[in-house]
């Protein structure tokens, strides 16, 4: 029996999608971001993301405002408080993504061996962004790919014995670092280790390797070992979609179902992206 988990298939009368792994990862065609949504477009297009993770859609002329237009049909923007968050026309909007020669530093010097570069965005928060919109801006001939995880696919492949062992355990997220650069500050939060998709019911293996990942409750051998099981999950290809990037992409993914890795092979070219991120609901999004 195969182990590949995977919703069952909804019908999309009004989008032409493409498929790139059987769990994770989809090409979206036949659609304008520039233009408003309907709401069944919008709708087809929320359903297209719950099933498949992150979507990608290609040839896409939009600007800035535009890209927060088409994010804001899905919820509020949040705009972490990062120097490279900026507002557009005063509302709240953009993230620039691109690797500063400080942040390529810090990398370097990194000797956590855990550290794979997989993480979720903005879950140093209790609550964290559900979704994210990135577009290209600025892109290296050749490289700069991004990786996203199917975290649900993750678990699923887990032995029996390694999922009970995680059940019940929680893991810090710890950015107060990176915060307290931009006079900013929060409490280092831990959130469970395999959680339930409020939306899919799927079940999620999420922890961020960015954000010094610890297990609480475990001594530090034993937490590094189930560190290091996760992370192997997250690097096996059979649970990953890689997407290259090209001029007018852009991905659209649910934060709460997948994690992701940005390849740095791309020399000292200044790769440049742009997010916006879709805050939860709002009875928890000032958390």
């Amino acid at each position: 029996m195969s182990a590949v988990t995977q919703l069952e298939q909804p019908r999309f009368d009004s989008l032409t999608i493409q498929p790139l792994q059987p769990t994770i990862g989809a090409e979206i065609s036949g659609i304008d971001l520039a233009s408003p949504l309907s709401k069944e477009l919008r709708d087809q297009i929320k359903t297209a993301l719950l099933n498949y993770k992150v979507i990608f859609f290609r040839n896409q002329n939009i600007n800035r405002e535009q890209q927060i237009a088409f994010a804001q049909q899905f919820g509020p923007i949040y705009t972490p408080p990062y120097a490279a968050a900026k507002p557009i026309n005063g509302a709240p909007g953009l993230h620039l993504i691109a690797v500063t020669k400080e942040l390529s530093d810090r990398l370097a010097a990194q000797k956590n061996e855990y550290w794979r570069g997989f993480h979720s965005d903005t879950n140093w928060r209790l609550v964290p962004s559900w979704g994210a919109v990135l577009r290209a801006v600025d892109l290296p001939p050749v490289g700069g790919d991004t990786i996203w995880v199917d975290a649900g696919l993750a678990y699923t492949g887990l032995p029996d014995d390694v999922k009970a062992r995680l059940e019940g355990l929680f893991a810090t997220v710890d950015f107060r670092e990176e915060l307290l650069k931009t006079g900013n500050d929060y409490p280092i939060v831990a959130h469970p280790i395999v959680r339930t998709h409020r939306e899919t019911g799927q079940k999620i293996l999420w922890v961020d390797f960015g954000k010094k990942p610890h297990i609480i409750g475990l001594n530090l051998a034993e937490g590094q070992e189930l560190l290091k099981l996760i992370a192997d999950q997250y690097a096996r290809p059979e649970n990953q979609v890689r997407f290259s990037w090209r001029p007018g992409s852009v991905a659209f993914w649910d934060n709460r179902a997948a994690v992701h890795y940005a390849v740095r092979n791309y020399g000292d070219y200044p790769r440049v992206l742009e997010r916006v991120l879709i805050a939860d609901e709002r009875l928890w999004s000032d958390l």
